[in-house]
């Protein structure tokens, strides 16, 4: 089993920053990505940011310039600074970790925090 603590949401007008953190613990060989989503009122969940092990880094456009994804490898944990944040930016945001949990898994294990809440005010 592997545990995400998530912190770092909050209120914030718009054109401010957040910072969100995530720290993966538990049952962990190897993080092959680690990353974030995010999930609107009525909307599907969808991909924030993330990175890869063989170092592959993805952005949604819609945040590309403005939110930076980082990582702490000693620390299996994960972080987005969010700048310029908008209205649109409002939403869950997820923590998603897919691991090896020990060296003779045979297939990868995907889990998700429990989400923080990220408001911005227009």
């Amino acid at each position: 089993q592997v545990t995400l603590v998530e912190s770092g949401g909050d209120l914030v007008q718009a054109g401010g920053s957040l910072r969100l953190s995530c720290a993966a613990s538990g049952s962990i060989f190897s993080i092959k990505a680690m990353g974030w989503y995010r999930q609107a009122p009525g909307k599907q969940r969808e991909l924030v940011a993330d990175f890869w092990s063989g170092g592959l880094i993805n952005y949604a456009d819609s945040v590309k310039g403005r939110f930076t994804i980082s990582r702490d490898s000693a620390m299996n944990s994960v972080y987005l600074q969010m700048n310029s944040l908008k209205p649109d930016d409002t939403a869950v945001y997820y923590c998603n970790v897919v691991v090896l949990q020990t060296a003779y898994s045979r297939s990868v294990s995907t889990y998700w925090g429990q989400g923080t809440q990220v408001t911005v005010s227009s």
